[in-house]
C-alpha cells in the first residue's frame, strides 16, 4: 500500500498572492498527508492549509523566514512515512550555500538516508546533493520570484519515494 503526500511551500498569502489556487487545493484535499515547508505568510493561510488537509493532524509544517514568529511551528521537523524518513525545513538564508545548508540539516536531523523537503527559493528541485535527496516544491501560488504555481506529490511505498511535479 502506498501513501501520497501533497508537498507545498511558499504560499505567501496574502502579501504576494490572494489565495491558494483551486488545483493546488484539490491536490491537498486528495492527499493522505500534507507537508508545508514554510512561508504561509499569515495565520489565515495556515488555517486554510489545515482545513484543506482535513485537520492539523494531517499536516506537517515548519516556520518560514517571513512567517509570524507567533506561529507555533518548529524550524525543522521529521516525518516518518512507511519506511521513509523526511526532514522538513524551510531552508532560510542566502541563496549561496542553500543546498549545502539544507543537506546538512537533513543529515543532522534524520541521518544519511533521510529525504529533505525544503522551500525558500521558490524553485522546484528534486536532486541529490552530497548523497542527500532534496525536494523543493517551489511556490504553490506562484509567488514572486516564481514564474508559475508548482507543487509536488510524493508517493511512498515502503522505502521507495517518488516525486511528481505539478504546475500551472
Amino acid at each position: 500500500m502506498s501513501v501520497e503526500l501533497a508537498v507545498v511551500s511558499d504560499t505567501h498569502v496574502p502579501s504576494r498572492e490572494a489565495r491558494i489556487p483551486d488545483w493546488v487545493a484539490g491536490r491537498i484535499r486528495a492527499a493522505d498527508h500534507v507537508v508545508h515547508a514554510g512561508d504561509f505568510d499569515s495565520l489565515d493561510a495556515y488555517d486554510r492549509v489545515v482545513e484543506l488537509a482535513g485537520g492539523a493532524g494531517n499536516l506537517t509544517a515548519v516556520l518560514g523566514n517571513i512567517d509570524p514568529r507567533s506561529f507555533d511551528l518548529p524550524e525543522v521537523t521529521t516525518l516518518s512515512v512507511e519506511d521513509a524518513l523526511f526532514v522538513v525545513t524551510h531552508g532560510s538564508g542566502p541563496r549561496e550555500g542553500y543546498r549545502e545548508r539544507v543537506a546538512g540539516t537533513v543529515r543532522e536531523s534524520g541521518g544519511p538516508d533521510a529525504v529533505g523537503i525544503s522551500g525558500h527559493t521558490h524553485e522546484v528541485m528534486d536532486e541529490a546533493f552530497d548523497g542527500v535527496r532534496l525536494l523543493n516544491p517551489g511556490s504553490a501560488t506562484g509567488a514572486s520570484p516564481a514564474t508559475e504555481a508548482t507543487m509536488l506529490t510524493v508517493t511512498v511505498e515502503g522505502s521507495d519515494v517518488s516525486a511528481t511535479l505539478h504546475r500551472e
